[in-house]
């Protein structure tokens, strides 16, 4: 039996749907979740020792509203917190990067402060020369046409 076209393309889209969704569920889960996709809260899973009679108290990152379906977190604990703490590691690194370079940009900021110091100093004085200059203009100006 032959399905309706206009069924098909619609059964091909809700297909296409759940795979882009199953595909970010997975693209998204690194570090410890904060939120599943679906919007459900994140709790702490401690597997018990009746279920499935293997691993007793492994940890799980799992999404309140979980089903199997692809579509909700359930991560390993131990997993994301490795993620959670290589993240924090490289913020550490940039964080030091930038600490080890903060003697140098404070004389680099005092070089320029003395810089603006100086440049100040030399556009008083050219204003003092420009207003001189103005002055004696005005004087000639009153020689020349009185």
């Amino acid at each position: 039996m032959r399905m309706d076209p206009a069924e098909e393309i619609r059964e091909t889209k809700r297909q296409k749907d759940y795979i882009d969704m199953v595909g970010y569920v997975a693209d998204s889960e690194n570090g410890i979740p904060t939120r599943c996709p679906c919007g459900g809260t994140i709790i702490h899973e401690v597997r018990g020792k009746d279920d499935y009679n293997t691993l007793p108290g492994k940890r799980f990152f799992t999404c309140k509203n979980y089903e199997a379906d692809g579509l909700h977190y359930r991560q390993p604990w131990v997993i994301g917190v490795e993620e959670h703490i290589e993240r924090l590691s490289k913020r550490l690194e940039e964080v030091e990067m930038v600490i080890k370079w903060m003697p140098e940009l404070t004389k680099q900021i005092e070089r320029l402060e003395a810089e603006v110091k100086d440049l100040t100093v030399q556009v008083d004085n050219l204003n003092g020369e420009v207003y001189n200059l103005s002055v004696q203009v005005a004087d000639l100006e009153k020689l020349c046409f009185d």
